[in-house]
């Protein structure tokens, strides 16, 4: 009767791993991280486990430009463009689950910045769950929102210590240093698995 029993027994409650992946939309190597590393260990483990953050942004620059915000940003205009409409995706969805999947969708893509209704097309599998209004996140690019999104990760992304020299920038737990970032790039199932206590 071992097995009956063992559902019921308490789990101890453990913290998750917190990962925070500082990229930006259209740097190649943000995105191979993204679609092939991150992407799938989230679907392998358990919610309890892991805690993602994104913060698309990267090397971008903020400047202020007669009162108003401008950014520029490493890849171009497009790049910005694409930054900001996942930024305004994850402030609109706010469900982790829902976002993350439309932002796999976007960065594996041929272009990010496409129509997101090209990119999650109502009948497929995965999207009548993702209550994502186009309109909404349209409304976002072009209005102060996104600004001011973007504006936040700007700070976000100034504040990391030690500074990111090159992205995608990962921190664990809070953390960055060179060994996490080459072990979350070479196995980041394994390293998850190994700090989960």
């Amino acid at each position: 009767q071992v097995e009956s029993r063992c559902p019921s027994l308490p789990r101890p409650a453990a913290a998750p791993v917190e990962l925070s992946l500082y990229y930006e939309s259209l740097c190649p190597a943000c995105r191979e991280f993204l679609v092939l590393k991150l992407f799938p260990t989230w679907l392998l483990l358990p919610d309890e486990m892991l805690n993602i953050t994104l913060v698309p942004y990267g090397n971008a620059q903020e400047r202020n430009v007669s009162g108003k915000l401008d950014f520029q940003c490493q890849h171009g205009p497009e790049e910005c463009l694409g930054n900001m409409m996942e930024a305004c995706l994850m402030r609109e969805a706010k469900n982790f689950s829902t976002y993350f999947i439309v932002i796999f969708c976007l960065e594996s893509g041929s272009s990010v910045t496409e129509n997101l209704e090209a990119v999650c097309p109502p009948l497929h599998p995965l999207c009548p769950t993702l209550e994502v209004d186009s309109g909404r996140i349209s409304a976002c690019v072009q209005g102060d929102t996104g600004v001011a999104l973007m504006h936040h990760n700007a700070q976000l992304t100034e504040a990391l210590d030690p500074p990111h020299q090159y992205v995608p920038w990962i921190t664990i737990n809070g953390k960055h240093t060179d060994e996490l970032q080459a072990q979350a790039e070479a196995s980041l199932l394994g390293l998850v698995c190994h700090l989960y206590q």
